[in-house]
Protein backbone atom coordinates (compact mmCIF):
# COMPACT_ATOMS: atom_id res chain seq x y z
CA UNK A 1 0.00 0.00 0.00
CA UNK A 2 1.30 3.43 -0.94
CA UNK A 3 1.89 5.88 1.86
CA UNK A 4 -0.48 8.85 1.76
CA UNK A 5 -1.00 11.85 3.98
CA UNK A 6 -3.40 14.77 4.03
CA UNK A 7 -1.93 18.23 4.59
CA UNK A 8 -3.56 21.62 4.84
CA UNK A 9 -2.63 25.27 4.50
CA UNK A 10 -3.98 28.68 3.62
CA UNK A 11 -2.97 28.11 -0.04
CA UNK A 12 -2.50 25.04 -2.20
CA UNK A 13 1.28 25.54 -2.35
CA UNK A 14 1.52 25.96 1.42
CA UNK A 15 -0.42 22.73 1.96
CA UNK A 16 1.80 20.86 -0.51
CA UNK A 17 5.00 22.16 1.07
CA UNK A 18 3.82 21.08 4.52
CA UNK A 19 3.04 17.62 3.20
CA UNK A 20 6.42 17.30 1.46
CA UNK A 21 8.18 18.33 4.66
CA UNK A 22 6.26 15.73 6.67
CA UNK A 23 7.08 12.98 4.16
CA UNK A 24 10.64 14.31 3.82
CA UNK A 25 10.59 13.91 0.02
CA UNK A 26 10.90 16.04 -3.12
CA UNK A 27 7.83 17.19 -5.08
CA UNK A 28 8.48 14.85 -8.03
CA UNK A 29 8.28 11.86 -5.68
CA UNK A 30 4.57 12.22 -4.88
CA UNK A 31 1.18 12.36 -6.60
CA UNK A 32 -0.81 15.41 -5.47
CA UNK A 33 -4.59 15.70 -5.28
CA UNK A 34 -6.46 18.79 -4.04
CA UNK A 35 -9.26 17.50 -1.81
CA UNK A 36 -11.13 20.63 -0.75
CA UNK A 37 -11.03 24.31 0.02
CA UNK A 38 -13.04 25.48 2.98
CA UNK A 39 -13.50 28.08 5.74
CA UNK A 40 -12.55 27.17 9.28
CA UNK A 41 -15.83 28.68 10.45
CA UNK A 42 -19.12 28.60 8.54
CA UNK A 43 -20.36 31.68 10.39
CA UNK A 44 -17.43 34.00 9.73
CA UNK A 45 -16.44 35.18 6.27
CA UNK A 46 -13.25 36.50 7.85
CA UNK A 47 -12.14 33.01 8.89
CA UNK A 48 -8.91 31.96 7.17
CA UNK A 49 -9.15 29.88 4.01
CA UNK A 50 -8.14 26.24 4.36
CA UNK A 51 -6.89 24.07 1.51
CA UNK A 52 -6.51 20.31 1.95
CA UNK A 53 -4.34 18.19 -0.33
CA UNK A 54 -3.53 14.50 -0.43
CA UNK A 55 0.07 13.48 -1.13
CA UNK A 56 0.72 9.87 -2.14
CA UNK A 57 4.27 8.59 -2.28
CA UNK A 58 5.11 7.14 -5.67
CA UNK A 59 6.37 3.57 -5.60
CA UNK A 60 9.64 2.64 -7.20
CA UNK A 61 9.82 -0.86 -8.58
CA UNK A 62 13.54 -1.48 -8.18
CA UNK A 63 15.07 -2.96 -5.08
CA UNK A 64 18.45 -2.70 -3.48
CA UNK A 65 20.46 -5.23 -5.48
CA UNK A 66 24.08 -4.67 -4.62
CA UNK A 67 25.05 -8.02 -6.10
CA UNK A 68 23.77 -7.03 -9.56
CA UNK A 69 25.66 -3.76 -9.78
CA UNK A 70 28.92 -4.17 -7.92
CA UNK A 71 31.14 -1.14 -7.54
CA UNK A 72 34.23 -1.07 -9.68
CA UNK A 73 37.03 -2.76 -7.80
CA UNK A 74 39.93 -0.57 -6.74
CA UNK A 75 43.48 -1.87 -6.85
CA UNK A 76 46.06 0.51 -5.45
CA UNK A 77 49.72 -0.19 -6.18
CA UNK A 78 52.26 -0.11 -3.37
CA UNK A 79 53.42 3.29 -4.60
CA UNK A 80 49.85 4.63 -4.62
CA UNK A 81 49.20 3.25 -1.15
CA UNK A 82 52.34 4.90 0.18
CA UNK A 83 51.50 8.27 -1.38
CA UNK A 84 47.92 8.13 -0.09
CA UNK A 85 49.29 7.30 3.36
CA UNK A 86 51.67 10.24 3.21
CA UNK A 87 48.93 12.64 2.07
CA UNK A 88 46.66 11.59 4.92
CA UNK A 89 49.45 11.61 7.49
CA UNK A 90 50.41 15.20 6.66
CA UNK A 91 46.81 16.35 6.90
CA UNK A 92 45.88 14.43 10.05
CA UNK A 93 49.01 15.55 11.92
CA UNK A 94 47.78 19.12 11.58
CA UNK A 95 44.13 18.23 12.02
CA UNK A 96 44.42 16.53 15.43
CA UNK A 97 46.14 19.61 16.82
CA UNK A 98 42.70 21.21 16.77
CA UNK A 99 40.99 18.21 18.35
CA UNK A 100 40.51 17.46 22.08
CA UNK A 101 43.69 16.53 23.91
CA UNK A 102 44.60 12.87 23.58
CA UNK A 103 43.09 12.41 20.11
CA UNK A 104 44.94 9.78 18.12
CA UNK A 105 44.64 8.40 14.60
CA UNK A 106 45.68 5.24 12.80
CA UNK A 107 46.11 4.64 9.05
CA UNK A 108 46.14 1.19 7.48
CA UNK A 109 46.99 0.57 3.82
CA UNK A 110 45.28 -1.95 1.55
CA UNK A 111 44.82 -2.50 -2.19
CA UNK A 112 41.10 -1.75 -2.08
CA UNK A 113 41.07 1.18 0.37
CA UNK A 114 42.94 3.17 2.99
CA UNK A 115 41.49 2.70 6.47
CA UNK A 116 41.55 5.58 8.94
CA UNK A 117 40.43 5.44 12.56
CA UNK A 118 40.32 8.43 14.90
CA UNK A 119 39.87 7.87 18.61
CA UNK A 120 39.05 9.92 21.66
CA UNK A 121 36.03 9.93 23.95
CA UNK A 122 35.05 13.49 23.03
CA UNK A 123 34.61 13.27 19.25
CA UNK A 124 30.84 13.02 18.99
CA UNK A 125 30.76 16.28 17.04
CA UNK A 126 32.86 14.60 14.32
CA UNK A 127 30.28 11.81 13.99
CA UNK A 128 27.17 13.97 13.82
CA UNK A 129 23.54 12.87 13.62
CA UNK A 130 23.54 9.23 12.52
CA UNK A 131 27.04 9.61 11.12
CA UNK A 132 26.32 12.47 8.69
CA UNK A 133 29.44 14.43 9.67
CA UNK A 134 31.57 11.28 9.67
CA UNK A 135 30.57 10.39 6.10
CA UNK A 136 31.16 13.96 4.91
CA UNK A 137 34.61 13.94 6.52
CA UNK A 138 35.30 10.54 4.95
CA UNK A 139 34.69 12.05 1.49
CA UNK A 140 37.08 14.89 2.30
CA UNK A 141 39.78 12.44 3.38
CA UNK A 142 39.30 10.47 0.15
CA UNK A 143 40.00 13.63 -1.85
CA UNK A 144 43.07 14.42 0.25
CA UNK A 145 44.41 10.86 -0.02
CA UNK A 146 44.04 10.92 -3.81
CA UNK A 147 46.19 14.02 -4.35
CA UNK A 148 48.75 13.24 -7.05
CA UNK A 149 47.23 9.79 -7.74
CA UNK A 150 45.44 8.98 -11.01
CA UNK A 151 43.66 5.98 -9.53
CA UNK A 152 40.60 6.57 -7.33
CA UNK A 153 41.46 6.33 -3.65
CA UNK A 154 38.77 5.15 -1.28
CA UNK A 155 39.11 6.06 2.39
CA UNK A 156 37.12 4.16 5.00
CA UNK A 157 36.85 6.27 8.14
CA UNK A 158 35.71 5.24 11.59
CA UNK A 159 35.55 7.41 14.70
CA UNK A 160 35.34 5.95 18.21
CA UNK A 161 34.19 2.61 16.72
CA UNK A 162 30.94 4.25 15.58
CA UNK A 163 30.39 2.08 12.50
CA UNK A 164 30.57 -1.21 14.39
CA UNK A 165 28.09 0.07 16.98
CA UNK A 166 25.79 1.46 14.27
CA UNK A 167 25.87 -1.81 12.33
CA UNK A 168 24.76 -3.73 15.42
CA UNK A 169 21.95 -1.21 16.04
CA UNK A 170 20.73 -1.50 12.44
CA UNK A 171 20.76 -5.29 12.52
CA UNK A 172 18.68 -5.23 15.70
CA UNK A 173 16.32 -2.75 14.05
CA UNK A 174 16.02 -4.99 10.99
CA UNK A 175 15.08 -8.00 13.12
CA UNK A 176 12.56 -5.99 15.14
CA UNK A 177 10.88 -4.46 12.06
CA UNK A 178 10.73 -7.84 10.32
CA UNK A 179 8.86 -9.28 13.29
CA UNK A 180 6.47 -6.31 13.21
CA UNK A 181 5.78 -6.82 9.50
CA UNK A 182 5.13 -10.54 10.00
CA UNK A 183 2.86 -9.92 12.99
CA UNK A 184 0.82 -7.04 11.49
CA UNK A 185 1.08 -8.14 7.85
CA UNK A 186 1.73 -4.50 6.97
CA UNK A 187 4.76 -2.96 5.31
CA UNK A 188 7.10 -0.73 7.31
CA UNK A 189 8.94 2.26 5.81
CA UNK A 190 12.10 3.30 7.61
CA UNK A 191 13.57 6.79 7.82
CA UNK A 192 15.99 7.97 5.09
CA UNK A 193 19.39 6.32 5.43
CA UNK A 194 22.82 6.25 3.84
CA UNK A 195 23.21 3.59 1.13
CA UNK A 196 25.74 1.85 3.40
CA UNK A 197 23.13 1.60 6.17
CA UNK A 198 20.34 0.41 3.86
CA UNK A 199 22.68 -2.32 2.64
CA UNK A 200 23.22 -3.53 6.23
CA UNK A 201 19.47 -3.99 6.73
CA UNK A 202 18.97 -5.47 3.27
CA UNK A 203 21.75 -8.01 3.87
CA UNK A 204 20.43 -8.88 7.34
CA UNK A 205 16.96 -9.71 5.96
CA UNK A 206 18.04 -11.22 2.65
CA UNK A 207 17.75 -14.77 3.95
CA UNK A 208 14.51 -14.16 5.85
CA UNK A 209 11.90 -16.41 4.17
CA UNK A 210 8.96 -14.19 5.09
CA UNK A 211 9.98 -10.61 4.32
CA UNK A 212 11.68 -8.66 1.54
CA UNK A 213 13.23 -5.20 1.25
CA UNK A 214 13.22 -2.52 -1.41
CA UNK A 215 14.19 1.14 -1.64
CA UNK A 216 12.00 4.07 -2.61
CA UNK A 217 12.74 7.72 -3.21
CA UNK A 218 15.85 9.56 -4.30
CA UNK A 219 19.00 10.48 -2.44
CA UNK A 220 19.38 11.92 0.14
CA UNK A 221 15.83 10.93 1.11
CA UNK A 222 15.99 7.31 -0.08
CA UNK A 223 14.22 4.94 2.31
CA UNK A 224 14.01 1.22 2.86
CA UNK A 225 10.65 -0.58 2.85
CA UNK A 226 10.23 -3.95 4.58
CA UNK A 227 7.21 -5.97 3.46
CA UNK A 228 5.85 -9.51 3.37
CA UNK A 229 7.07 -11.68 0.53
CA UNK A 230 4.50 -12.42 -2.15
CA UNK A 231 3.36 -16.00 -2.14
Amino acid sequence: MLKSIIAQGSTTNEAIEKGLKELNVARNMVDIKVLEEEKRSFFSILAPRVVKVELTLKEEKHQEKPANKPKKEIHLSKEEQNLAYKNLEEFLNQFIKNMPEGTKYKIEKAESAIYVSIDNENLGFLIGYRGETLYAFQNILSSIAGKGINNKVRVILDIEGYKEKREKTLEELADKMAKTVIRTRKSVTLEPMQAYERKIIHTRLQENPKVETKSIGEEPYRKLVISLKSK
